[in-house]
């Protein structure tokens, strides 16, 4: 029995292997992102902080950077102390992230622009064709196209009679 099968039948049956106990790393997005080329935010509602150097857009946001896409009902910009560019976003609401062919949707996602990584919690689902994982958190390296999946990592593994 070859080790996909076994693979199938464990998940089948609810049990999980040390693998998937300890996080699953995949690839995510079809290219590396660029985390350094230009934000572009458009959403519904602005509120700029001076104070704290922090602005909030709400309502349909739609995020893109490269060929990467993130929309959410609200997201927090916090700019470095500098004023030198963006270093992270918050976002909350609905949080969908789009990377070529793959998809991902969680509650909240924390997307930090200098590491190049944006951690998805909450209810993760990716999907990747007719794949589909879920897990509780789901850390996405844009350097290098990978993410993994943490914390009741779940799927159905085709078999390929199908």
């Amino acid at each position: 029995m070859t080790v996909l099968r076994i693979l199938a039948c464990l998940a089948l049956l609810g049990l999980s292997t040390p693998a998937i106990a300890q996080g699953t790393k995949v690839a995510f997005g079809a290219i590396q992102q660029d985390t350094s080329a230009p934000v572009e935010v458009s959403a519904d509602e602005l509120n700029v902080d001076q104070a704290s150097g922090a602005a909030i857009f709400s309502g349909n946001v739609v995020i893109g950077q490269g060929a990467m896409r993130l929309s959410a009902a609200r997201v927090l910009v916090i700019y470095r102390e500098d004023s030198a560019g963006i270093q992270r976003l918050e976002a909350t609401g609905g949080v969908t992230l789009v990377s070529g062919a793959d998809a991902a949707e969680s509650q909240r996602a924390d997307y930090n622009i200098d590491q190049g990584v944006i951690v998805m919690s909450g209810d993760v689902l990716m999907t990747q064709g007719k794949s589909a994982l879920s897990a509780d958190r789901m850390t996405v390296n844009l350097d290098d196209g990978t993410a993994r999946m943490q914390g009741r990592v779940k799927t159905i593994l085709q078999t390929g009679n199908n």
